[in-house]
């Protein structure tokens, strides 16, 4: 099975992961915090959200694990930086698919996509073997608790609901103003059942991890408090 990724290497320091519900802002304080301490920011979601694109692309039956297997086989992942936002962005076969594998249909899928094992291995696999370097900072549903269990900071993030319905629905207007808020509730609350339900890997807090609510702070403020446990955690390492 192919499905590799490759990772432009960082200096060797601590692993941090980033688990929680959707649309908490993981992403983007994994950037963040990747920026602030020059580390890789992997981004597991989009590595699902690429394989979910390719199969709805070529209408790949995915309950059917022989052409799951068979996808997978024909499956290419790689992160590049852009350098003039300074963020690392998938490719998928070579196409830059950062943007693309955003849209609402991808993200109705993506969870159904996630839960199926042959995926999760070859995705986790890959995973692992990038923090073999450490120097990562990597979000996701189940990195604190499968892909990195011995990671030195695990962050779990929470919100209130409806304000992460907000956060989504504001996002995804900027790209379609035909979408409902009604569409994002029901997006939302679907992948949360899913994500919390599913057989392989589902997504609970690590019993080590930190958890950040950030239903009222700021960004700046929950990059501070990360930065801070960072540091803590790197002067243990």
């Amino acid at each position: 099975m192919d499905c590799g990724i490759f990772v432009s290497g960082m200096d060797k320091k601590i692993i941090i992961t980033i688990d929680g519900w959707s649309s908490c802002g993981k992403s983007t304080l994994a950037k963040q915090l990747a920026r602030e301490l020059g580390y890789v920011y992997i981004d597991s979601g989009a590595m699902y959200r690429a394989i979910t694109l390719y199969f709805l692309r070529n209408h790949i039956d995915w309950t059917k694990p022989e052409l799951v297997k068979d996808a997978l086989d024909h499956i290419h992942l790689e992160f590049h930086p852009n350098h003039k936002t300074g963020q690392s962005e998938i490719y998928l076969n070579e196409e830059n698919v950062e943007y693309v594998i955003r849209d609402l249909v991808v993200a109705e899928k993506v969870s159904d996509v996630a839960a199926i094992g042959a995926v999760r291995s070859c995705a986790v696999a890959q995973q692992q073997k990038m923090g073999r370097r450490k120097g990562i900072v990597m979000d996701g549903r189940d990195i604190g608790t499968v892909v990195f269990p011995d990671a030195a900071l695990k962050i779990f993030m929470t919100a209130d609901k409806e304000i992460r319905v907000q956060r989504r629905f504001k996002e995804l207007y900027e790209k379609n103003p035909n979408v409902t808020i009604e569409e994002v509730r029901h997006n939302l609350e679907m992948r949360d059942h899913i994500d919390s339900h599913r057989e392989i890997s589902p997504l609970r807090q690590a019993d080590d991890a930190l958890i950040l609510d950030n239903s009222t702070i700021s960004e700046k403020e929950q990059l501070s408090l990360a930065l801070n446990w960072a540091a803590e955690r790197m002067g243990k390492a």
